[in-house]
């Protein structure tokens, strides 16, 4: 496809991010970084939350209808048969950064790495921002395999910038990286965050690079323990560009600083409730999600609004955050595929350690929780915090100035 359009990921430089949790976030991390280093910069993300044109934006707005419906009209005759939607939505992001002439392209990858669409990029730096259990009938059994396929990002001579790794996958990655020739670096040992505070509308931390005893300090608007970790490792990968492309530290601070990223712990003060929104959606999200809930003076009672996929593990992604609500309420979100949600009856019939509660009609859930607590937590999906913020009226920040059909 990309052949037929004229090779359009070949136009510019590239900054490739997998990983298991966390890779969304870096990416935003590190185009906003670039931004505001005055490049001219696109993102390709998945999935949305509200409108598909989230998923491809040019400095920080999705593009526009027109533009995505031209650049469709180029695609359409090589769209091959077969063809999946990620790898027709991945070949129509490419090609609008290509339309829109940007520096830079930053792309998180869709699902494992080796196999996936986006690593058709050759780009200047990769980052896998961790390994852990997700997506398992797809990519392996254990930690290893899963490893495996995520490290398929490298390659020779593309610096390689890692995050927090599992000793088990850390060994694969490394051993991958060094046979094909892929300069590794990583976030805890090459460079790292210190200092870490964690507030109700961001993170405070401090950065020291590769090579310096000089930290910077930063402060990001996206909330958590595990942001902090994010950002150091967005800032060790622009520092791992070329030099000429390399962001100097008053664009690394502004453009931390700056960065856009709904849903992630996003905390929004509506009348006199506060409603939580994060698209938590496997074990290590959960626990990221749970472990900042307790580290912020949240007013009580709580209530949990959760739906989650039925191929999901949430048997091991419940417990975490049950513990933590005066009341949980289990729904099934609207957009959510139909073959893909799960049986909150028969899921809440599983547990008796805990109140739970099952409305399955998701407004009726929502209006329910407004009502019994001071603060409400929505999780469980990207299908569940984009389809509460739809039904509450809430503007997603990277659409309010560019709104899209």
């Amino acid at each position: 496809m990309l052949h037929g359009v004229g090779r359009p990921h070949m136009a510019y430089r590239s900054v490739h991010i997998g990983g298991t949790n966390g890779k969304g976030s870096v990416a935003a991390m590190v185009a906003s970084i670039l931004s505001a280093a005055g490049r001219r910069v696109g993102l390709y993300t998945s999935p949305h939350l509200v409108e598909f044109a989230e998923r491809i934006q040019v400095d920080g707005r999705p593009v526009d209808d027109e533009t995505l419906a031209a650049c469709a009209g180029r695609l359409r005759p090589f769209v091959k048969e077969g063809a999946t939607f990620f790898e027709t939505a991945t070949a129509l992001a490419l090609l609008c950064f290509a339309e829109a002439e940007v520096d830079f392209a930053v792309a998180e990858v869709g699902l494992g790495g080796r196999l996936d669409a986006t690593n058709v990029l050759l780009p200047e730096v990769a980052a896998i921002t961790n390994v852990a259990w997700d997506h398992s009938e797809y990519l392996g059994n254990t930690l290893s395999a899963i490893a495996g396929e995520k490290v398929g990002i490298a390659k020779p001579g593309v610096p390689l910038v890692l995050g927090r790794l599992e000793p088990e996958a850390g060994r694969i990655i490394r051993q991958t990286a060094e046979r094909v020739g892929a300069p590794l670096s990583q976030i805890g040992y090459d460079a790292g965050v210190r200092r870490i505070r964690i507030h109700r509308d961001h993170t405070d931390l401090e950065y020291v690079g590769p090579d310096s005893d000089e930290a910077v300090s930063l402060r990001c608007p996206l909330v958590g323990y595990h942001q902090a970790w994010n950002v150091g490792l967005a800032a060790l990968a622009v520092q791992n560009l070329p030099r000429p492309w390399r962001p100097p530290p008053a664009a690394l601070q502004r453009g931390i600083a700056d960065v856009q990223w709904p849903g992630r712990l996003q905390i929004e003060e509506r009348g006199d409730r506060t409603w939580v929104f994060d698209v938590a959606h496997n074990v290590v999200g959960v626990e990221a999600l749970a472990q900042a809930l307790t580290s912020l003076d949240l007013r009580g009672p709580l209530a949990l609004v959760v739906a989650i996929l039925g191929d999901k593990p949430w048997p091991e992604m419940l417990p975490p955050l049950l513990a933590l609500a005066d009341v949980s309420i289990f729904t099934v979100a609207p957009s959510s595929p139909p073959e893909r949600r799960w049986d909150a009856e028969a899921v809440a019939a599983t547990i008796s350690s805990y109140p739970v509660e099952v409305i399955e009609d998701f407004a009726a859930a929502l209006q329910h929780a407004s009502q019994v607590a001071s603060t409400i937590v929505v999780t469980g999906s990207n299908h569940t915090v984009g389809d509460a913020m739809r039904e509450l009226g809430m503007p997603i920040s990277l659409l309010d100035t560019n709104k899209v059909g």
